[in-house]
Parts: C-alpha cells; sequence; structure tokens
C-alpha cells in the first residue's frame, strides 16, 4: 500500500485559490476514481473536484471557509501500490515512550460501603383538572386565606380534588414550586410563554461571503440614484395568457420576465449608457453592444446571478427558453462558469412576494439594475372612472457616478410604454 497526496489543482482562468465550500468525504471513506470529493468556490464559480485515484481517505486538510491555494496538497489517500508519497513526504512523527508506571503500593483494604437505604417511591402525582377560562378556581376558605398570605393566584394551581378543587396539599405542592405534583397549571386556553437564551454562531464562508464581499463592494463605492414606478400590464397579462395558449410545442409557459426581457433590449438600444460596465480602476465606462441580462436567481444555497447572453438576438420564445435553462442549471447546482458571468445589466425579481419598492443593490461593476415586483389587479382611475386594473411595480437603482438621474428614470419609462402597450415589443 502506498500513500497518494493530491494537490489542489488548477481550475483555470487565472484562479489562483479557492475557498473550501464542503468536504464530501471524510478520513475512512472508501472513494473511487472521479468520485466528488470537495466542493471549492473561486472568484468566478463553485467547482467540485473528483478524486484521482481509487483509494482510502487518511487525510484532509482545510475545513468550510479555508483559503487553499492551488498547488497546495488538500488530501491524502491510501492506495494500492507506491503512490506518490513523495509529494507529501511527511515529517515523522517524534515517539512518545510512556513513563514507567511506578510500582503499587499495597494498600488496606477499603472498608465495606453500607447499603443505603432504599429510597422512598414517590407519590403519584395528583390529576390535573383543567378549568375552563374565566371559572373560579374551588377552594376552601382556609385554602383561600393560605394563597393570599403566600401571595399565590389560585387560578394557576393544580387540584386534585373532585371538580378541580384545590387542598392545602396542592397549594403545598404548588409553592414547593416542583415537588412531586406540583404543577403550574393554566387555565385552559392559556399558552406556556419560555424565555429563550440560547445563541448560534454561524460562520459566512463560501457564496455567503462571496455576496457579502460584493455587495459591500458595490454599496460602499457606487452611489447609487434609485427610482420608482407603476405600470399597467392588462394588456400585457392579456397577449401572454394568449401566446402561452398557442404557444409552440415543447416551448416553455411565458412568465413577465421574456417581456421584460425583450422591452429592455428596446430600451438600452435608446439608452446605450445604461448598458456598461464601469472600470473604478482605470475610470473608463465600456458600453456594450451585446445585451446579456444577468436574472438573479435564489436558489438552496444563495444567490447567484446566471446569465442570458445576446439577449438582442432572440425572440420571446428563444428568451424564456434560455434564461429557464440558465435558472434550472443555477438551482439544480449544475450552472457553468461561463453561465455565472458576463453580464451587462441585471434582473431581480422579487416573484410572488411582490412587495411595493425596493432599493437593488446593483451588480458591479454594471451600471444599473432593474427590480420586478408582483403583479396585482388594483382599483385605479382610468378615464375619469374606477376601473380593476392589472399593476406590476419596478425598482430601478443606477450608478450616478455615470448614469444622470435622467437617463434611468428614462430608461425605466421606455420600459413601461412598451410594457403597457405589449404589441410596441415586436416592432
Amino acid at each position: 500500500m502506498g500513500t497518494f497526496a493530491f494537490k489542489m489543482p488548477d481550475i483555470g482562468e487565472g484562479v489562483v485559490e479557492g475557498e473550501v465550500v464542503e468536504w464530501m468525504v471524510a478520513v475512512g471513506d472508501s472513494v473511487k476514481e472521479d468520485d466528488p470529493i470537495l466542493s471549492v468556490m473561486t472568484d468566478k464559480a463553485t467547482v467540485e473536484i473528483p478524486s484521482p485515484v481509487d483509494g482510502k481517505v487518511t487525510k484532509v486538510i482545510g475545513e468550510a471557509g479555508d483559503i487553499l491555494p492551488v498547488g497546495v496538497v488538500c488530501i491524502e489517500f491510501e492506495v494500492d501500490g507506491d503512490g506518490n508519497a513523495s509529494a507529501s513526504a511527511p515529517a515523522p512523527e517524534a515517539k512518545v515512550e510512556p513513563a514507567p508506571a511506578p510500582e503499587p503500593k499495597a494498600e488496606p483494604a477499603p472498608a465495606p460501603a453500607p447499603t443505603p437505604a432504599p429510597a422512598a417511591t414517590p407519590a403519584p402525582a395528583p390529576a390535573v383538572v383543567e378549568r375552563a377560562p374565566g371559572t373560579k378556581a374551588l377552594a376552601s376558605p382556609a385554602v383561600r386565606q393560605r394563597a393570599r398570605q403566600a401571595n399565590v393566584d389560585l387560578n394557576f394551581v393544580a387540584g386534585s380534588g373532585p371538580a378541580g378543587r384545590i387542598s392545602h396539599a396542592d397549594l403545598d405542592a404548588h409553592i414547593a414550586g416542583g415537588a412531586n405534583g406540583a404543577s403550574r397549571a393554566r387555565p385552559m386556553g392559556a399558552s406556556a410563554r419560555v424565555e429563550k437564551n440560547g445563541t448560534e454562531d454561524i460562520k459566512v464562508i463560501g457564496l455567503r461571503r462571496k455576496i457579502a464581499e460584493g455587495m459591500v463592494s458595490s454599496y460602499s463605492t457606487i452611489p447609487h440614484f434609485s427610482y420608482f414606478e407603476e405600470v399597467d400590464v392588462t394588456a400585457l397579462e392579456e397577449l401572454r395568457q394568449h401566446l402561452n395558449a398557442t404557444r409552440p410545442e415543447g416551448a416553455p409557459k411565458l412568465t413577465y420576465l421574456p417581456f421584460i426581457m425583450q422591452a429592455l433590449v428596446k430600451a438600452l438600444d435608446e439608452r446605450p449608457e445604461c448598458n456598461a460596465l464601469y472600470d473604478d480602476d482605470s475610470n473608463v465606462v465600456t458600453r456594450h453592444e451585446a445585451i446579456n441580462l444577468g436574472i438573479a436567481t435564489q436558489t438552496d444555497r444563495g444567490l447567484f446571478v446566471p446569465v442570458v447572453k445576446h439577449v438582442e438576438a432572440m425572440d420571446i420564445w428563444q428568451a424564456a427558453t434560455e434564461m429557464t435553462r440558465v435558472t434550472s442549471a443555477t438551482r439544480d447546482g449544475k450552472a457553468t462558469a461561463d453561465d455565472l458571468s458576463g453580464s451587462t445589466f441585471t434582473i431581480t425579481s422579487l416573484g410572488r412576494l411582490g412587495g411595493l419598492g425596493a432599493t437593488p443593490i446593483i451588480n458591479k461593476p454594471e451600471v444599473g439594475i432593474l427590480g420586478v415586483h408582483n403583479a396585482k389587479d388594483r382599483a385605479v382611475v382610468k378615464d375619469g372612472n374606477i376601473v380593476i386594473r392589472r399593476i406590476m411595480n419596478l425598482s430601478s437603482s443606477w450608478d450616478h457616478r455615470v448614469v444622470d438621474g435622467h437617463d434611468g428614470a428614462s430608461l425605466v419609462q421606455l420600459i413601461k410604454s412598451y410594457l403597457e402597450h405589449p404589441a410596441t415589443i415586436f416592432m
């Protein structure tokens, strides 16, 4: 048998280190070649690293949250053959000889321990009779007087007598606070309230740490300007229902997002300053012709932003299909690094959570973000009459260093116009 020392591999794309997200094996586990052993997060994505050999895990290096440079040994296996022990070459452990035990001294025989007396069998607890709310506790005048002297509310004393009548013994048990049969009875319908003082420490690692770092960087360096608007999507809802009823075979069911994506394509074409990336270090704004839309997606592992690329070249069915693909892959943990990079503008949807508004944080280095809220039927005034219309709220944030408030608001107004007159989206 030999030892195989496995080094953190070069994941590519200039990555020089990775954060341990999760060890999928433990010391003593037997693995096969290509079995996943380690999940590592880089600046690009989370990557699962497979086992290079068949063997038994003898050592793992690094815990969740630790940063491991590329090229350092991260795990060792016991394998058939010679292995590659030279790659690890651990120093031999120093042998510690145990100190010789002193010769035992003769000790006098201990005196036999006295046989303990059998413990008294506790008396069974008296049956507790709950009283209906507002019902006066039953007790003799003598018991009531004792209760007043002891500052005890008889409504909270368990009575073991007929119909829940409280005896002197019941009162004694209650005052003792926990003796056999002493229960702090509550009127029927009352609920127990218990103070809680526990805490739980949760280490911020992996994706959550990356999100935290990104949000801090964005919010601390970008002066956010936010703008809100409401959109009448009644006509859009009718079109959506019609298209879903007549959609091509195999096509996904349309939500509002594909329409918003198509509206953004037209609006960003008129406001190219909003489809851009800002390099803080060089003070250069790069406007993009390609419209690569990030779709903020909540998963069990945290918030990811998969990207639908070149939406400008897609029709609504293609946009919906690709959005479904990248978001589903992200939720399943199968999104590639390419699926999670390259956005020029981001949409964040609060979906069914709704809300009246939000202040979304810009996905740096982008210069704008659009927030979509739930569409609801509301009573509105139209042509002097109160009518029911379907209304959707939009939120937006802009990098005020490079996008003027007027320009950001103009883009939202263009989107509003296209969504309220959905035929214009396709013209």
